[in-house]
């Protein structure tokens, strides 16, 4: 895995798709409501591919940039 602009680059270009896809939309909330959507697609993305793998540090970004935003967006 490597990062890359902000980008993370995975050997599996489905899995780096969805999780930048994820990525961009979390950090577009302004809404506690948007919030909520992107919450879902984060649960969704761990449904998905638990079942095929994926980095841990994955998930800890999800939830990491889930928890900035919401600072921001009480801003």
């Amino acid at each position: 895995m490597l990062i890359k602009h902000h980008k993370v680059m995975l050997n599996n270009p489905q899995l780096e798709n969805s999780y930048n896809k994820t990525i961009t939309t979390i950090k577009s909330c302004k809404t506690k409501s948007q919030l909520e959507g992107a919450s879902r697609m984060v649960e969704n993305f761990k449904n998905l591919y638990k079942k095929v793998g994926y980095p841990k540090v994955l998930l800890y970004s999800l939830e990491n940039t889930i928890q900035k935003q919401h600072i921001v967006c009480q801003l």
